[in-house]
Protein backbone atom coordinates (compact mmCIF):
# COMPACT_ATOMS: atom_id res chain seq x y z
CA UNK A 1 0.00 0.00 0.00
CA UNK A 2 1.16 3.41 -1.09
CA UNK A 3 0.86 5.63 1.67
CA UNK A 4 0.94 9.37 0.85
CA UNK A 5 0.70 12.42 2.70
CA UNK A 6 -0.55 15.86 1.56
CA UNK A 7 0.24 18.89 3.27
CA UNK A 8 -0.98 22.51 2.70
CA UNK A 9 -1.25 25.45 5.00
CA UNK A 10 -4.58 24.31 6.34
CA UNK A 11 -5.30 20.93 5.35
CA UNK A 12 -8.11 22.65 3.24
CA UNK A 13 -7.24 23.33 -0.12
CA UNK A 14 -5.60 19.53 -0.34
CA UNK A 15 -8.69 18.06 0.20
CA UNK A 16 -10.43 17.80 -3.30
CA UNK A 17 -6.46 16.48 -4.82
CA UNK A 18 -7.32 13.72 -2.08
CA UNK A 19 -10.23 12.72 -3.28
CA UNK A 20 -9.47 12.98 -6.74
CA UNK A 21 -5.88 11.25 -5.95
CA UNK A 22 -7.65 8.19 -4.26
CA UNK A 23 -10.29 7.94 -7.46
CA UNK A 24 -7.44 7.10 -9.87
CA UNK A 25 -5.58 4.68 -7.22
CA UNK A 26 -8.80 3.06 -6.81
CA UNK A 27 -9.53 3.39 -10.85
CA UNK A 28 -6.12 1.17 -11.66
CA UNK A 29 -6.72 -1.07 -8.59
CA UNK A 30 -4.00 0.25 -6.34
CA UNK A 31 -3.83 0.17 -2.61
CA UNK A 32 -3.36 3.63 -1.44
CA UNK A 33 -3.86 5.68 1.90
CA UNK A 34 -3.94 9.21 1.11
CA UNK A 35 -4.85 12.47 3.34
CA UNK A 36 -4.35 15.92 3.82
CA UNK A 37 -3.08 17.93 6.55
CA UNK A 38 -1.77 21.35 7.71
CA UNK A 39 1.58 22.63 7.80
CA UNK A 40 1.86 22.38 11.66
CA UNK A 41 0.70 18.77 11.61
CA UNK A 42 2.42 17.59 8.73
CA UNK A 43 5.94 17.18 10.75
CA UNK A 44 3.99 14.45 12.94
CA UNK A 45 2.78 12.51 10.58
CA UNK A 46 5.41 11.88 8.07
CA UNK A 47 6.47 9.33 10.25
CA UNK A 48 3.46 7.08 8.52
CA UNK A 49 3.92 8.13 5.06
CA UNK A 50 6.04 6.71 2.08
CA UNK A 51 6.14 10.40 0.70
CA UNK A 52 5.14 13.80 1.10
CA UNK A 53 3.78 16.53 -1.10
CA UNK A 54 3.21 19.78 -0.28
CA UNK A 55 1.42 22.37 -1.61
CA UNK A 56 2.91 24.92 -4.13
CA UNK A 57 2.04 27.76 -1.54
CA UNK A 58 3.99 26.39 1.11
CA UNK A 59 7.08 25.51 -1.70
CA UNK A 60 8.93 27.69 1.32
CA UNK A 61 9.04 25.23 3.71
CA UNK A 62 10.21 22.20 1.53
CA UNK A 63 13.78 22.43 3.07
CA UNK A 64 12.83 22.22 6.23
CA UNK A 65 10.08 19.50 5.89
CA UNK A 66 12.67 17.50 4.07
CA UNK A 67 15.03 17.52 7.12
CA UNK A 68 12.87 16.12 9.03
CA UNK A 69 11.13 13.64 6.21
CA UNK A 70 15.20 12.66 6.16
CA UNK A 71 14.50 10.70 9.56
CA UNK A 72 12.14 8.33 8.03
CA UNK A 73 14.25 7.95 4.20
CA UNK A 74 11.02 9.85 2.52
CA UNK A 75 11.32 12.66 0.09
CA UNK A 76 9.36 15.47 0.37
CA UNK A 77 8.17 17.28 -3.14
CA UNK A 78 6.33 20.10 -4.36
CA UNK A 79 3.01 19.30 -6.18
CA UNK A 80 2.94 20.00 -9.43
CA UNK A 81 1.80 23.56 -9.44
CA UNK A 82 -0.39 22.09 -12.86
CA UNK A 83 -1.35 19.50 -11.13
CA UNK A 84 -2.54 21.45 -8.05
CA UNK A 85 -4.37 23.77 -10.05
CA UNK A 86 -6.00 21.66 -12.25
CA UNK A 87 -6.96 19.12 -9.22
CA UNK A 88 -5.34 16.66 -11.44
CA UNK A 89 -5.52 13.63 -9.21
CA UNK A 90 -3.94 10.91 -11.89
CA UNK A 91 -0.77 13.48 -12.45
CA UNK A 92 -0.38 13.74 -8.37
CA UNK A 93 -0.92 10.44 -8.08
CA UNK A 94 1.77 9.60 -10.49
CA UNK A 95 4.56 12.22 -9.36
CA UNK A 96 4.09 10.79 -5.81
CA UNK A 97 4.73 7.18 -7.14
CA UNK A 98 7.61 8.09 -9.02
CA UNK A 99 9.00 9.94 -5.99
CA UNK A 100 8.22 6.13 -3.74
CA UNK A 101 9.57 4.28 -6.52
CA UNK A 102 6.08 2.71 -7.44
CA UNK A 103 4.59 2.42 -10.79
CA UNK A 104 0.72 1.86 -11.11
Amino acid sequence: MNKILLACSSGMSTSLLVTKMQAFAESVGDEAKIWAVGQDQAKKEMAEADVVLIGPQMSFLKGELAAEAQKYGIQVEVIDMMAYGMADGEKAYKQALGLIGATS
